[in-house]
């Protein structure tokens, strides 16, 4: 679980029908990450970058710069995301940002806070 962390701990949204965000009050609107970078950034300032496409897909990476990826859906007001590479079993959910000018104060598996910020543009380092 402790690799959850450094995976998603927001982590961390719709063009294909089969991934489209529910119009419906309180569902997750991603549409904002695409073409973006979602920074999750933890209490030492360390931070992992996600990516996420319209198909269901997401890359990243890790603290250490290490490649991720895996799917996200969409369930309620939240993105829920699964990692392949490296394989790790579960998924986390969590409510991710919309805006560049804010960002959304969550907590990872382990209980630590994570700030994740959306950030314009596809932003390597």
């Amino acid at each position: 679980m402790k690799t959850l962390a450094l995976l998603i701990p927001a982590v961390l949204a719709l063009a294909s029908p089969a991934f489209a965000t529910d119009a419906s009050p309180g569902a997750a609107n991603v549409a904002s990450a695409f073409g973006n970078t979602i920074v999750s950034v933890d209490p030492d300032g360390r931070s992992r970058k996600i990516w996420l496409q319209p198909d269901g897909n997401w890359t990243g990476k890790s603290r250490r710069g290490l490649a991720l990826a895996g799917k996200w859906t969409v369930k309620g007001d939240k993105v829920c995301m699964s990692q392949s590479k490296p394989r790790l079993f579960g998924s986390l959910c969590q409510v991710f940002p919309t805006d560049p000018k804010s960002g959304v104060d969550t907590t990872d598996p382990t209980g630590a806070k994570v700030h994740l910020k959306l950030v314009k543009g596809h932003v390597e380092s």
